[in-house]
Order: structure tokens, then C-alpha cells, then sequence
């Protein structure tokens, strides 16, 4: 398809820590990128709009009325029923997205959609991959010695382990008693098999905005490197220090930001790379 007859569906799963947040404190940011995606990208000569692109946003259960694997089942039959009826059978209409505690939940969700190797053998998906993954300041990892405060990001630090710890319910007080084993469908971020994220990586690849200045910046770029390295298709955009630099710019922007200018840069980058 050309044009503006061309059309996508974006599964947007939102973040809060997996203990807060909902689809309507979202609204003003899903409204503005269903905007911008019909009317294309910045300084784009070309007709590379879409028609009445379609927005799909979960209400996933937050932590602790349920933990881990009930976020991910959900998003798993809420990605069913999209490429079932919205994108009418076919996940290259499909671009996955989430933002911080969302990302890690979509990251989630590409890997358990993806072959897994079990004794030399490819076991075949049971669903097709989406056409693309857009990650705002995704939490890829639950656990990590590499986040430290920043003087400038409104991420506590310190709050981390407990919010992961309500995600991960008794898997938690086993992370804590016994050996480090993490389920990388629980923490993507701990996925280091660099074969399985390429079979799960989207045809079109993964595109990453972060802060530089944020909690999560050490352990995104470390995770982005490792799967560039591995030959994952993924790009990165980092948004420059300062107040522009915290965690999840292209939301936070919207509610921080002085001029419109600056309000909708996040979100054109991402139009632009969708």
C-alpha cells in the first residue's frame, strides 16, 4: 500500500512502574500520535501518511491485584485480538509500542513470540511477530547495578526493586533467597542470547528513545549496544541533557515542555521513524 491509503495499528501498552498509570492518562498522548501519524512525518516531501491509523491501548492489571505472567498473558491476547480483527490477520500492520514499565512489557512480549531453541530445535511461534517496536525509556531490565540517581530525572532509584519486586510476587522472595536466575520473559533486559532476539526482533526493527540523563540510560545503552552487536535491528534516539533528558521525554514533554515546538519533538521523532 501507498500513499494515504496506507494504514497501522499501534498497540501501545503504558508504563507507571506496573503499579500506576491507565489508557486515560495517556489520552492526550495517543490523540496527538494518532494526529501526527496522519499527517506525516517532519520535513517529509513524500505522502507518507496513514489513513485513520488505528490505537489500541491496555488496561493491563497493575501490581500488586496481580503479578507476573498476568500483565504479559494479557498482552499476549490483547496482541491476538489486533492482528485478528483490526489489522485483519496480518501482524505487518502492527507496531507495538510502550513506554518505561510498557516497554518492558512489550519487550516481554516480543520474546515470548519468537521461535525458542530447545535442544538444537526451533519450536515455530505461535504468533507472528509485529511489524515494528517502538520503546520510550523501556525498563528492560527489573534489576541492575547500573541504575544510580540522577540529579536531574523524576525516577526514584531507590523505588525500583520495590516496584519490580510487586511485579514479580513469590519470584521475587526467590531472586532474593537463591541464585540469580531471572526469567527474561519476567526481565528482558536479562535475555542475553543474542539468536533469540533477532528471531524476535520485528521485520522493520525496534526503535529506542531515551534520556540521557535518566535512571534507565546506563542499562538501555548497554542493552541496545549488546543486541546491535548481536546484529538486532535496533536504532536509538537519545534526547539531550538537562530537562529534556529525564525519563520518557516524548510523554513528559507534553505536560513540561514551554512551546509546542517542544511539546510534540518526542513524538515527531517516533512518527518519523515509524
Amino acid at each position: 500500500m501507498a500513499g494515504a491509503s496506507r494504514y497501522i495499528v499501534l498497540f501501545f501498552v503504558h508504563g507507571g512502574g506496573f503499579v500506576l498509570g491507565s489508557s486515560h492518562f495517556y489520552l492526550e498522548f495517543l490523540l496527538s500520535w494518532a494526529a501526527l501519524l496522519m499527517e506525516g512525518g517532519p520535513g517529509d516531501k513524500k505522502t507518507t501518511r496513514f489513513r485513520n491509523p488505528a490505537i489500541f491501548s491496555l488496561d493491563y492489571t497493575l501490581a500488586p491485584d496481580a503479578v507476573f505472567p498476568t500483565q504479559l498473558d494479557e498482552a499476549t491476547h490483547a496482541y491476538l485480538h489486533i492482528v485478528s480483527t483490526a489489522a485483519q490477520g496480518s501482524s505487518t500492520r502492527v507496531v507495538v509500542a510502550g513506554d518505561s514499565a510498557g516497554g518492558a512489557i512489550i519487550l516481554s512480549l516480543l520474546l515470548k513470540l519468537s521461535p525458542k531453541t530447545e535442544k538444537g530445535s526451533i519450536v515455530a511461534p505461535t504468533l507472528r511477530i509485529p511489524d515494528q517496536a517502538v520503546l520510550i525509556s523501556p525498563w528492560v531490565s527489573l534489576w541492575s547495578h547500573r541504575y544510580r540517581r540522577s540529579a536531574n530525572d523524576y525516577i526514584d532509584a531507590a523505588s525500583l526493586a520495590g516496584y519490580a519486586a510487586q511485579y514479580a510476587g513469590k519470584a521475587a522472595i526467590k531472586l532474593a533467597t537463591g541464585p540469580k536466575r531471572v526469567d527474561p520473559l519476567m526481565s528482558p533486559g536479562h535475555c542475553q542470547d543474542g539468536n533469540w532476539w533477532r528471531r524476535a526482533c520485528p521485520s522493520k526493527g525496534m526503535f529506542v528513545t531515551y534520556g540521557e540523563e535518566e535512571v534507565f540510560a546506563p542499562e538501555i545503552r548497554a542493552w541496545a549496544e549488546a543486541l546491535q552487536a548481536d546484529g538486532v535491528d535496533v536504532q536509538t534516539s537519545v534526547d539531550a541533557g538537562g530537562s529534556f533528558g529525564v525519563h520518557a521525554w516524548p510523554v513528559a514533554s507534553l505536560f513540561l515542555a514551554r512551546s509546542n515546538a517542544r511539546r510534540f519533538e518526542g513524538l515527531r521523532r517516533i512518527v518519523e521513524a515509524i
